[in-house]
C-alpha cells in the first residue's frame, strides 16, 4: 500500500538484510589494527562455544541501546545511519546549488529535498494533494468507471485491489510480459486478518481504527468514518481469504499461470480486462502471467457484486494510505501511530530529513546514486570485491564436486549456472535517465505522485524490448545485496562495500567473515529451495534427476527443522519453511567463504595470530559481529510472521551447529560444543 515500494517482481529478487555489517566506530580499529574486528564489541568472559552471540557482541549489545527512532538496531542500521548523513551532505548541497546546476542529478535531488523539506508548505496543503484523486473515486457511478480508477491508481503508485507489474517471463525469461497478483492489503499479511489469538485480534481492532482516523482526516464524520472502516476491514478480509501465505508464495510454480485475454476472461467473467488494460496503455496485452488465479477470481466477484458505495469506501482509504507519509504531521502522525509504534514498537517518528531521504533514495534513487558514489566509492573497493567473487565462486564448484548425494548429470548443469552467473558491484554502468519525470520545489506528495507515474511507465515501457541486463533492482547508497534467479544475477550496491563494511587494507579473515560471507549467500541462494528450480538463463526449468531432487530436499527438511525448533519470543518459533532460503544461504554462504579464505591464504605468509586470535577465529568473530542487533517486541513478532529471515541470533548460531570447522577453530570440547549430532546436521551446499 505504499507507493513508494518498488514495483513487484513476479518472481522476486532475494535480498539478504542485515547481514555484513560493522559500526562505524571500527573505521579506525580497521586501519590501525588490520582488523575489521571490533575487539571492543566482544565480551571475552562469555564462552565462545556455548554462547558465541554474546562472545562477539556482548559489549556492544549491552551498550547500544535501539534508538527511539527505531524498532531495531543492528549493525547494519549504524551503516545506514552513517550513509544517511552521507545522503544529507549530497542533498542539502544540491539544494543549495539551486535550479540552475549543470548537473540533471543535482538540480532532480536538490528540488526533491527542498519539497520534503518544505514543512511550512507541506502543514498548509493539508490533504489538497489528494483532491483530485478523491473527486475521481466519489465520481464513480459504474463497474467499468470502477475498473478504471483502480488502474489510474495503479499508474500513481496507490496499489489498490491487486498489484501490476511488468517482468521477465519466469520460463521465457528472454521476454518481458505483463504480470497481476495478490494484494490490496493494509495490514503486512493475510495471516493478521484470520488469525484468533489475543494479540492478533487486537492488532486488528487498532488497525480498524486507524483507518477511521484517516476518514475522519479526510472530512467524515465520526459515525460515517466508523462505519466505513468496517466495510475496508470487511473487503480486505475477504480478500485475505483468498490470498496465498507468506510459505506458498515462495514456491515459485505457485505463482505461475500464463494466460491471455480470453483465458482471463474464462477465470473471471463478469469483469472486461480488456478494459483495465486499455485504461492503463496497453490496448493488446498479448500473453501474461496470472500469478495468484484464485485471488483474482475472487477480486473479479468482488468487483462485480460489492455495492460502489463500499468500493468507494475502500479506494480513498487506499488513496490516503499510500500517501499520507508525504502530506502534513496529521496524516503522517496517525500513520506512524499504528505501522511504526504499535506493529513495531517504535518510539518516536524519525526526523523529517531522514524519512526526505529515504524517498528520494527510493524513487530517484540513480540520480542520488550518481552523486554518492561520485564522492563515496572508490575503484579500489569495486577489484577487491571482484577478487573476493572470483575465490567465492571457485570455493562453490570445489564445493558441488565434492558432493556425494548429487549426480555428474546434476553437477554438469550445477557448473553451468556457476560459470554464467552475472555479477554487479557498485553501481550500474549506465544511469536511469530522467528527462522526462517532472520535479520541483512545489508539493512534495506530488512529486511523490509523479516519481510513482514514471516508474509506472518506465516499467511497461519494458514489453516488446530487450531485457535489460544492466538494469539494478537496488539503489547504489542501499546497505544491502541481492540474487535474482530471473536473471541469475548478484548484486552488491556501493553502500554495502564502505568502510568499515569492507575494507581493502583489512585482515582477510575478517574481510572473508563478512563481505565474503555475503558474497557466498547471495551466491548459494541461486541453490536453494527456490533459486535451484531456476536454470543458467534463469528459466524456471528443471535441471536435476529426481534422486538428486529428493536428496536435495530431504536436507532442506533438516534445515526447516531446526529453525522450527527456536523459540525467540512468547510461544513464537521461527517459521522454518518460510525462512528456509535465506538459512540455506546463510549456511551456504559462510562454509563457500571459509574455505575461499583458506585457499586465498594459502602459500601468502600471514601472523599466526593477531590480537591472540587465529585467521579461523577472526572469521568467526566477523560473521557475528555482522549480524549483531537488537530489536523491540512488537519487531520480533512482525519479523517471525512475515520475513523470510530468521532474527540475527539464530542466523549466527544455527550455522554453527552445522560446522565443525567452528569447533575446530574454538577447541570447543565435547560438553560445550554447539555442533549437533550426526543424525541432525545439515549439510547441503
Amino acid at each position: 500500500m505504499n507507493k513508494k515500494t518498488a514495483l513487484r517482481r513476479s518472481v522476486a529478487a532475494t535480498m539478504l538484510c542485515f547481514s555484513v555489517c560493522a559500526s562505524a566506530a571500527s573505521a579506525t580499529s580497521a586501519t590501525s589494527n588490520n582488523l575489521v574486528v571490533e575487539s571492543q564489541a566482544m565480551d571475552k568472559s562469555a564462552d565462545a562455544c556455548s554462547d558465541f552471540f554474546q562472545y562477539a557482541n556482548g559489549k556492544w549489545l549491552a551498550t547500544n541501546p535501539i534508538p527511539a527512532d527505531r524498532a531495531r538496531y543492528s549493525a547494519y542500521d549504524e551503516v545506514t545511519e552513517r550513509n544517511l548523513l552521507a545522503l544529507k551532505s549530497i542533498a542539502e548541497a544540491a539544494a543549495a546549488s539551486g535550479a540552475n546546476d549543470n548537473s540533471p542529478a543535482v538540480r532532480l535531488v536538490g528540488s526533491y529535498y527542498q519539497s520534503g523539506m518544505n514543512e511550512s508548505q507541506i502543514e498548509a496543503d493539508g490533504a489538497k494533494p489528494l483532491a483530485a484523486g478523491l473527486a475521481q473515486i466519489e465520481a464513480i457511478q459504474t463497474r467499468e468507471q470502477l475498473l478504471s480508477v483502480i488502474a489510474q491508481h495503479h499508474q500513481t503508485g496507490t496499489a489498490s485491489l491487486f498489484n501490476f507489474y511488468v517482468d521477465q517471463d519466469a520460463k521465457n525469461t528472454s521476454r518481458y510480459i505483463p504480470q497481476l497478483a495478490q494484494g490490496g492489503l493494509g495490514l503486512p499479511d493475510r495471516d493478521y486478518y484470520l488469525k484468533t489469538d489475543a494479540k492478533t485480534r487486537d492488532i486488528r481492532q487498532q488497525y480498524q481504527a486507524y483507518i477511521a482516523q484517516l476518514f475522519t482526516l479526510l472530512g467524515d464524520s465520526s459515525e460515517v468514518a466508523r462505519h466505513n472502516a468496517r466495510v475496508v476491514m470487511a473487503l480486505e478480509t475477504r480478500l485475505a481469504k483468498a490470498s496465498l501465505t507468506k510459505v506458498a508464495l515462495r514456491d515459485p510454480q505457485a505463482s505461475y499461470h500464463l494466460m491471455n485475454l480470453q483465458g482471463m476472461q474464462k477465470l473471471d467473467s463478469h469483469t472486461v480486462w480488456a478494459n483495465y488494460f486499455n485504461d492503463i496503455g496497453l490496448a493488446t496485452p498479448g500473453q501474461f502471467n496470472v500469478a495468484h488465479p484464485k485471488f483474482i477470481a475472487e477480486a473479479g466477484r468482488m468487483l462485480h457484486s460489492v455495492p460502489l458505495a463500499q468500493w468507494k469506501a475502500y479506494l480513498r482509504l487506499h488513496l490516503a494510505n499510500s500517501n499520507a507519509d508525504d502530506l502534513s504531521s496529521n496524516f503522517v502522525n496517525a500513520k506512524f501511530d499504528f505501522y511504526g509504534r504499535t506493529l513495531a514498537g517504535t518510539k518516536e517518528l524519525q526526523p523529517r530529513w531522514k524519512r526526505v531521504l529515504t524517498a528520494i533514495d527510493t524513487g530517484i534513487g540513480e540520480a542520488m546514486g550518481e552523486l554518492y558514489v561520485a564522492k563515496f566509492f572508490g575503484p579500489e573497493a569495486k577489484a577487491g570485491v571482484l577478487e573476493m567473487v572470483d575465490n567465492i565462486k571457485l570455493a562453490m564448484r570445489d564445493s558441488i564436486s565434492k558432493l556425494e548425494w548429487m549426480s555428474e548429470t546434476t553437477k554438469q548443469q550445477a557448473y553451468k549456472k556457476l560459470d554464467t552467473l552475472i555479477v554487479k558491484i557498485g553501481y550500474p554502468d549506465t544511469w536511469r535517465n530522467y528527462s522526462s519525470l517532472k520535479i520541483d520545489i512545489g508539493s512534495y506528495a506530488i512529486n511523490n505522485m509523479h516519481v510513482a507515474e514514471f516508474d509506472f511507465k518506465r516499467n511497461l515501457a519494458k514489453l516488446g524490448k530487450p531485457i535489460d541486463r544492466n538494469e539494478w533492482g537496488m539503489t547504489p547508497p542501499t546497505v544491502n545485496a541481492y540474487y535474482n534467479p530471473t536473471m541469475n544475477e548478484m548484486v552488491f550496491p556501493a553502500g554495502i562495500l564502505q568502510p568499515p563494511l569492507y575494507h581493502v587494507d583489512a585482515d582477510p579473515a575478517a574481510n572473508y567473515g563478512n563481505t565474503g560471507a555475503t558474497i557466498g549467500h547471495e551466491l548459494t541462494h541461486a541453490f536453494d529451495d527456490e533459486g535451484r528450480q531456476f536454470d543458467a538463463d534463469g528459466n524456471l526449468k528443471s535441471w536435476w534427476t529426481k534422486q538428486d531432487e529428493k536428496n536435495f530436499l530431504s536436507r532442506v527438511t533438516a534445515i526447516e527443522k531446526q529453525f522450527d525448533e527456536f523459540n525467540p519470543i512468547d510461544q513464537l518459533h521461527i517459521n522454518g519453511k518460510l525462512t528456509a532460503g535465506e538459512n540455506i544461504a546463510d549456511l551456504g554462504g559462510m562454509k563457500v567463504a571459509l574455505q575461499a579464505l583458506r585457499n586465498s591464504l594459502k602459500n601468502k605468509p600471514q601472523a599466526a595470530e593477531i590480537d591472540g586470535l587465529t585467521a579461523e577465529q577472526r572469521f568467526f568473530i566477523a560473521n557475528a559481529q555482522s549480524f549483531r542487533g537488537l530489536m523491540r517486541d512488537e519487531r520480533l513478532r512482525l519479523q517471525l510472521a512475515t520475513d523470510p529471515h530468521a532474527p540475527e541470533k539464530y542466523r549466527v548460531i544455527a550455522p554453527l551447529a552445522n560446522m565443525p570447522e567452528f569447533s575446530k577453530a574454538f577447541n570447543c570440547s565435547a560438553e560445550k560444543s554447539p555442533l549437533r549430532v550426526d543424525a541432525k546436521r545439515v549439510n547441503i551446499w
